[in-house]
């Protein structure tokens, strides 16, 4: 298997290449504009022939990123079914897999930061977009976004995968690069003794960004 981890040192943005090692088949997870050249040089050293460029969820920056590689790179635009995104080449649902080589990827259907979000589970990874990030989780203020469905897919669908599954977020502004599910369900302050009602409440009366939280005291 192939993996790479890109960090975009202006945003905290993650992006993730994913291959497999015997036909060189390989797919973009969430390509920020601003480390396309990396990618690209990544896609070229690995000998990787782009099948996909996976997007979590949708706004007008990662739209562009998915675009413009496409264009460089080839390779399928995919997002959810609830994007309704006019630059998909293919559209997902919940629990669909994805083949590429031998490896595959499966969608889980998040929404809750957006409409349309999902996160793709690869092998012993999860890839969370702003859905779940390490201490945190994305806003809900975007229109389509809601914190109750929010709080539902991270408890009801995340946290019920195995404790030992690694967390790979969307962004990290202090550069952390990897939680676990039982990390998160254990210490992730929006989440851990929270109930769904205060969560609700906590996001609709002080939005939060899509930014990692620091612990807080109970």
């Amino acid at each position: 298997m192939l993996f790479q981890q890109i960090r975009s040192a202006p945003t905290g943005a993650y992006s993730y290449i994913l291959g497999d090692s015997n036909c060189r088949a390989g797919l973009v997870i969430d390509p920020v504009l601003e480390s396309q050249e990396v990618l690209l040089a990544l896609i070229g050293d690995l000998g990787l022939e782009l099948r996909y460029i996976l997007l979590t969820h949708t706004h007008p920056d990662s739209d562009q990123g998915a675009v413009t590689l496409r264009s460089r790179a080839g390779g399928a635009i995919v997002a959810s079914t609830a994007c309704k995104l006019p630059i998909a080449d293919m559209q997902v649902t919940h629990g669909e897999p994805l083949a590429f080589g031998d490896e595959v990827i499966h969608v889980i259907g998040t929404p809750g930061h957006t409409q349309c979000s999902v996160c793709y589970r690869w092998r012993d990874r999860l890839f969370t977009g702003d859905t779940l990030l390490l201490g945190g989780c994305g806003d809900a203020v975007l229109p389509g976004g809601d914190p109750g469905r929010l709080f539902d897919s991270v408890t009801t669908r995340l946290f019920m995968l195995p404790p030992e599954t690694l967390v790979f977020p969307g962004l990290d502004p202090s550069g952390r690069t990897v939680s676990t599910i039982a990390e998160e369900k254990a210490c992730n302050p929006l989440f851990n003794g929270r109930s769904r009602d205060v969560f609700v409440m906590r996001m609709s009366v002080a939005p939060l960004s899509a930014f990692p939280q620091t612990k807080e005291k109970t």
